[in-house]
């Protein structure tokens, strides 16, 4: 009788196993602008973050402290990399270098390897908007200005591609430019 019972709980199982259909998951992104940067040296091309920037590097880690990241992403300078530090740290990842002007490139690797995962990606004035689109999704507004640093976007993206966005703010206000 208890082979019986065995048996039967086994075949149960595997039933219950194989019909199983899980949702197939959302990739969240994160996008932001590096933090304010020293530009004590206009002759530097490759600054590091102000003391005001380190603030908002925190004020970035601080907003993502209930989000476990599964990647970060930040192009080739010292401003993007440092205000993704904390973040990473508190995920425990390292941060992954990408082509600042490489918007699919980077998309593309998003959407294969993370899929289904929460990514910080830290871009430039110059690039954030075109890394929303190369994912789908419609830009807020028409250009980031140079003092604009506190715009959050948390995108989500469905395995079919479908993008939703919401723009949010983070740290202390320090920003010109409006929402649409």
């Amino acid at each position: 009788m208890n082979k019986i019972k065995i048996g039967l709980i086994v075949f149960l199982a595997a039933v219950a196993l194989s019909c199983r259909t899980d949702a197939p998951a959302i990739t969240t992104i994160y996008i932001v602008r590096h933090a304010e940067k020293d530009v004590s040296d206009p002759k530097n091309q490759d600054p590091e973050l102000s003391s005001e920037g380190m603030e908002r590097a925190e004020a970035l880690a601080d907003k993502l402290k209930e989000i476990k990241l599964d990647a970060a992403f930040a192009t080739k300078y010292k401003r993007t990399s440092q205000t993704a530090y904390y973040s990473s740290k508190n995920s425990n990842i390292e941060i992954q270098n990408y082509d600042a002007h490489d918007f699919s490139g980077i998309a593309e690797l998003v959407k294969t390897k993370h899929s289904g995962h929460k990514v910080l990606i830290v871009g430039h004035s110059n690039t954030v908007l075109e890394l929303l689109e190369a994912f789908g999704a419609q830009r807020p507004l028409s250009a980031l200005s140079d003092d604009d640093y506190d715009f959050f976007f948390e995108l989500r993206v469905d395995p079919k591609g479908k993008a939703e966005l919401k723009t949010l703010h983070y740290g202390k206000a320090h920003h010109s430019s409006i929402i649409k």
